[in-house]
């Protein structure tokens, strides 16, 4: 139920982070992977990685924020069968700081890209396709000085919904996943401070940051025959932070 051979699947922002640990788990359950991002060298390294142990990559370096670029992940005869929307921006400021400008820049990446691409690849996405947006629990929860992240999160989980209702009549689901705080390079700065531990420690049920490959379990189950039933849905991945107060 969680074997996805004979499947593609594209990752966007797969250069790093959690997008790099999404990649290699689809690639350990028999998915060809696509990798897109901005940074040939590390695609190209991830690509090696996954062929080195036994799975099938292939690399795709493209900007998201640019016209056309949906299109170009979308090659004609090779059908999408999972599209994970991974790519991400984040700026963190407050209201008095950050201009129109920035915003929608966030926002092209953020949001308007993943409009983009499932309406682009959900066109060929055979029967029994998957889209799984990256969210966060800033999708859900605020904290001051991150509004138009914020902003963009929630868009996304309303897209997720929204999606999920239009292309169920060609039995394509539409989940999210809601990651919370992982130990990603992208963090080391707050991994590396203390007050963010012990805040952690207290806020969490599991008293400690994510693991990158900790994401990996969602992302298969939902891109899975054992998600066949499910769609329109948002699962956090948060260690239990959003179940305290």
């Amino acid at each position: 139920m969680l074997q996805l051979s004979g499947k593609i699947a594209l990752v966007t922002g797969a250069s790093g982070g959690l997008g790099t640990e999404i990649a290699r788990g689809l690639a350990s359950a028999g998915a060809h992977v696509i990798v897109q991002g901005r940074n040939i060298q590390r695609l190209n390294a991830l690509a090696r990685a996954i062929t080195d142990a036994g799975g099938s990559a292939e690399v795709i370096v493209a900007d998201l924020c640019e016209e056309g670029a949906a299109m170009a992940l979308a090659p004609p005869g090779k059908p999408v069968d999972i599209l994970i929307n991974n790519a991400g921006e984040r700026d963190r400021r407050p209201l008095i700081s950050i201009d129109r400008r920035a915003v929608r820049e966030l926002l092209e990446t953020n949001l308007v890209a993943p409009f983009d691409l499932a309406r682009v690849i959900s066109a060929r996405m055979p029967p029994g396709g998957r889209i799984i947006n990256i969210s966060s629990i800033a999708g859900q929860i605020a904290r001051s000085g991150d509004a138009a992240y914020t902003m963009s999160k929630g868009g996304l989980e309303a897209l997720t919904r929204a999606l999920a209702a239009e292309l169920g009549e060609r039995q394509i689901t539409v989940n999210a996943v809601a990651p919370g705080f992982f130990a990603t390079a992208a963090n080391a700065t707050m991994v590396a401070d203390p007050a963010v531990a012990e805040h952690l420690a207290r806020r969490t049920s599991l008293g400690r940051w994510g693991r990158p490959e900790e994401i990996v379990g969602a992302i298969i189950f939902f891109a899975s025959p054992a998600a066949s039933y499910v769609t329109g849905q948002v699962l956090a991945v948060d260690g239990g932070y959003l179940a305290h107060f």
